[in-house]
């Protein structure tokens, strides 16, 4: 069929899939299509959010579907932010399912579609993968005859990207399952030349690459320094009511997504907050909620990033800046694909820099971390379940898993069921790699610090740095001359975002109910009478006003402040741990000596209750921060601590300066109750769990 045949056929699809039948195509569309269905290539689309990539994958199926060819299965991570495109793709007479773990009940039936030739497009994350049950029953009915493979957010698959999956890795061997011929795309609007060549070498080296320009006519980039928390609640507070339209505000951790909201509907503004530890549903409600304009605005964590589309989006705010070019230009690319004006503005806090390093720091498993692994499965007589090698290894459960897949991938381990074994593939640690990455990611944020305090052209700035040939000056961004947001922060909203701050700062403290899985002693579930009743910290470590006097009186003082320990009075009261307490103790150490049981002291004298130091430390231990999973913290603890004399009757308070993991609270709780203590209520000045 000739090439104007096709354009025909694919501009009908198009008005079909659009709605509007006055639809063109955007240049670098009808090409690719025709790469994919002629051409039969393997195309990499860098394009720019909004472009349209979806147009193209879609069209392509429909038309390789009417000559014949086989399903097309699309890998993509956004499988929950699809569901439009899915309707989309129904208007155009495309049959797009989604196999995930959402919908256990329908997989037969999709099974069984499959089967009949029923389905155009199967939907699988990169993590469906891994799953036995779909290499072995799924994987064959579309692999052996797929009539298209397309690599959604393909810059996943490049660890020298902003967003490296290890599921991404498989996609690559996934390619020689392929039959000869078959056509792949894959595509991405965040990637830079270091990405796109990754890219090209593993999907391929005849590979054709679509790339068009970065820049988004009408977005006014902004930069400006608040590094008080309150200050940039206030600037929120006082700017966003006079921003026209609706839009989200990105956080660099989840418990400011739910700070930065709490304190805008406080005032009035319409807020919520999300990410990723919120349920499917709830973060569906929310994202169609912003969708139909009915809030004001998202306060979100990165959860809310890619393929979520909203041509209208007023703006995209910052309230801690990202330390990736290539992250910040794909979430404030989001803002304004279809409005003739739209901001995004970078709000630069004082602990960016803390929580980007942070990030970088913990990217990777150390030598010893990853030897430790790989020698506890070598000296395995039979596969060991992540809780057994959490039991023999000192490594956090997410890096485990993370690191478990990598080398699943590399073929050094092997899976069977919910195990793992050695293979005899030899193995050595990446130095290099990790090396380049890490200085890569450094060199980043370097280049975040100078798109902030450049007196250039932002736009362009961030453009040359995404390696964008055809950068130049925007003239709508505050460097080109047009400012935004720079009127004094009225004192009211500050004054009240610092109340805000100091108020919402209570942490819960819920009880653990089971010991670590892995170990043999203490095993099982707790005895109720033996575990912690639920209690609060003061703050969270490092938060503004309360976390930075905690830190300055563990780590510079060695004192607690008169302030701080009122402010934990009051906290005591305020949640209804002062009233059911008779005694008071403290959990004891011997790093810190008489710290907290000074604190415990002084808070007794306030509460008017007695101070019983009955614990005492019968061995040296390892700070529990360096304890990375909860089966080394429970060993490091277990047999630790010791009842010396007598227990006084009724509830007491176990103080301590830092909960995190809350084993140590479980433990010496449990020693406690073991001894006949009274319940045994928890407080702690702050909470370091995430930080």
């Amino acid at each position: 069929m000739d090439g104007g045949t096709l354009a025909a056929q694919a501009l009908e699809v198009l008005h079909l899939l659009t709605g509007d039948p006055q639809a063109r195509f955007r240049p670098g569309q009808l090409e690719a299509i025709e790469a994919l269905v002629v051409r039969r290539e393997r195309v990499l689309v860098v394009q720019r959010t909004g472009w349209g990539k979806s147009a193209v994958y879609f069209i392509a199926t429909r038309l390789l579907r009417e000559r014949g060819g086989g399903p097309t299965l699309l890998i993509s991570p956004l499988l929950a932010l699809m569901r439009n495109q899915q309707e989309a793709a129904a208007r155009a007479g495309i049959r797009a399912v989604s196999l995930n773990s959402s919908n256990r009940a329908d997989w037969d039936d999709i099974l069984a579609a499959l089967r009949r030739d029923e389905v155009d497009v199967l939907l699988v994350s990169e993590m469906r993968l891994h799953n036995d049950a779909f290499r072995e029953h799924y994987l064959p009915l579309v692999g052996d005859r797929a009539g298209l493979l397309v690599v959604d957010e393909v810059h996943c698959i490049s660890d020298w990207g902003h967003d490296f999956r290890p599921h991404y890795r498989r996609i690559a061997r996934f390619l020689d399952l392929l039959s000869p011929g078959t056509p792949v795309l894959g595509c991405t609007a965040t990637a830079n030349d270091r990405v796109v060549t990754d890219v090209q070498r593993q999907l391929g080296e005849r590979l054709t690459t679509l790339r068009g320009p970065l820049d988004r006519e009408g977005l006014s980039l902004q930069v400006i320094d608040l590094p008080d928390p309150a200050d940039r609640l206030a600037w929120l507070a006082q700017n966003l009511p006079a921003i026209p339209g609706t839009g989200i505000v990105y956080c660099l951790t989840v418990r400011d997504t739910e700070r930065v909201a709490g304190f805008l509907r406080d005032v009035g503004i319409d807020a919520l907050a999300y990410s990723g530890v919120d349920d499917s549903d709830s973060r569906h409600d929310v994202e169609q909620r912003l969708l139909r304009n009915d809030v004001k605005v998202v306060v979100a964590t990165s959860a809310l990033g890619m393929g979520f589309d909203k041509p209208d989006l007023a703006f995209v705010i910052h309230y801690q800046m990202p330390g990736s070019p290539l992250a910040y230009y794909q979430q404030v690319g989001r803002a304004g694909r279809q409005l003739d004006r739209s901001l995004g503005v970078g709000l630069r806090g004082g602990e960016d820099t803390r929580i980007q390093d942070w990030f970088i720091s913990t990217a990777f498993p150390t030598p010893e971390q990853a030897d430790a692994v790989i020698a506890a499965l070598d000296a395995a007589d039979k596969p060991l379940s992540v809780p057994m090698i959490e039991s023999q290894v000192n490594v956090r459960r997410s890096r485990l898993e993370s690191m478990l897949v990598q080398l699943e991938v590399e073929g050094v381990v092997q899976r069977d069921g919910a195990r793992w074994s050695r293979t005899l593939a030899p193995w050595r640690y990446p130095h290099e790699r990790v090396a380049a990455v890490t200085a890569i990611r450094r060199a980043e944020q370097e280049v975040m610090r100078d798109y902030a305090t450049t007196d250039r052209c932002r736009m362009e700035v961030l453009r040359v740095a995404l390696d964008d040939s055809g950068a130049e000056p925007c003239g709508v961004c505050d460097n080109c001359g047009a400012p935004f947001g720079r009127e004094p922060i009225d004192g009211s909203l500050r004054r009240r975002a610092r109340e805000w701050l100091l108020g919402v700062q209570h942490v819960p403290i819920a009880p653990r109910k089971q010991w670590p899985r892995g170990l043999s002693d203490p095993s099982g579930g707790i005895p109720a009478g033996h575990r912690f009743e639920a209690g609060f910290a003061l703050c969270s470590w490092g938060d503004p006003q309360w976390g930075e006097m905690v830190r300055a009186g563990k780590q510079v003082d060695g004192h607690f402040s008169d302030a701080l320990v009122d402010g934990f009075v009051d906290m005591l009261v305020a949640r209804g741990l002062a009233g059911p307490v008779t005694w008071i103790t403290a959990v004891p150490s011997t790093r810190s000596g008489e710290l907290v049981p000074s604190l415990a002291q002084r808070v007794a004298v306030r509460l008017a209750r007695s101070y019983v130091g009955v614990l005492r430390k019968t061995r040296e231990t390892e700070p529990q921060k360096t304890r990375e999973n909860s089966a080394q913290q429970v060993r490091n603890l277990w047999g630790a601590f010791e009842v010396t004399g007598d227990l006084p009757d009724g509830p007491v308070l176990l103080i301590d300066d830092i909960v995190d993991s809350r084993w140590t609270f479980t433990v010496v709780a449990h020693t406690l109750r073991s001894a006949g203590s009274g319940p045994v209520y928890v407080a702690a000045l702050a909470h370091a769990a995430g930080s």
